[in-house]
């Protein structure tokens, strides 16, 4: 017999992998990526897809992703188990580029589907927060005034919340001048996400 909460998580992506509501925004049109199941236990939250994981429809399926599987300690058939790990970014469409990157993620995705995403993963125990859209949304108030604060103070957001940078390479001069982040910030994460996933360390 099918679980049925499972059959309402399908149809549910099933219903956003459909969507076309900001198709006039879209210059290569919409495509929604994202990857989710009922038994994850690593939520990690980004900000929109870049041009490359639109073409191929796979998340964080470009160097950014390798970084940020690198930062958690595990390969790609861990990070892409969705009854494992949900990658859910705050848009789920490619934005298009702007003067200085990617444009921001529409905020539709959001308002439309994230609570009801969210609801139909009730084993989350570890929520990854990638880049500021994301700890803009989850952290409200208790967000520091910059992204670099909010970075630094994550020992203040308890076990199950962990804000971190981008991964991508634009950041580079950021990772070199925050060594802490690597030296300090990094093995609590691969610890917290080998724990949460009873994976050998």
């Amino acid at each position: 017999m099918s679980d049925p909460d499972s059959s309402q998580l399908s149809s549910l992506l099933f219903e956003i992998r459909a969507c076309r509501a900001c198709e006039p925004h879209l210059p290569f049109g919409p495509r929604p990526v994202l990857q989710a199941g009922r038994s994850a236990r690593v939520l990690v939250v980004g900000q929109a897809p870049g041009a490359r994981v639109h073409e191929t429809g796979i998340p964080w399926d470009d160097r950014s992703g390798e970084r940020l599987r690198e930062w958690m300690g595990i390969g790609p058939e861990t990070f892409y188990d969705e009854e494992r790990i949900a990658l859910l970014p705050m848009g789920y469409c490619y934005p298009g580029r702007g003067k200085s990157g990617d444009l921001p993620p529409r905020p539709e995705c959001a308002q439309r589907w994230l609570q009801r995403v969210l609801a139909e993963l009730p084993r989350i125990e570890l929520t990854l927060l990638v880049g500021a859209y994301a700890q803009r949304h989850f952290l409200a108030g208790e967000r520091r005034a910059t992204l670099t604060e909010t970075v630094s103070a994550w020992r203040d957001y308890g076990e199950k919340r962990m804000p971190m940078p981008h991964p991508s390479g634009r950041n580079q001069g950021w990772f070199k001048h925050h060594p802490w982040f690597e030296r300090e910030l990094l093995p609590v994460l691969r610890s917290r996400v080998a724990t949460v996933l009873g994976l050998a360390r």
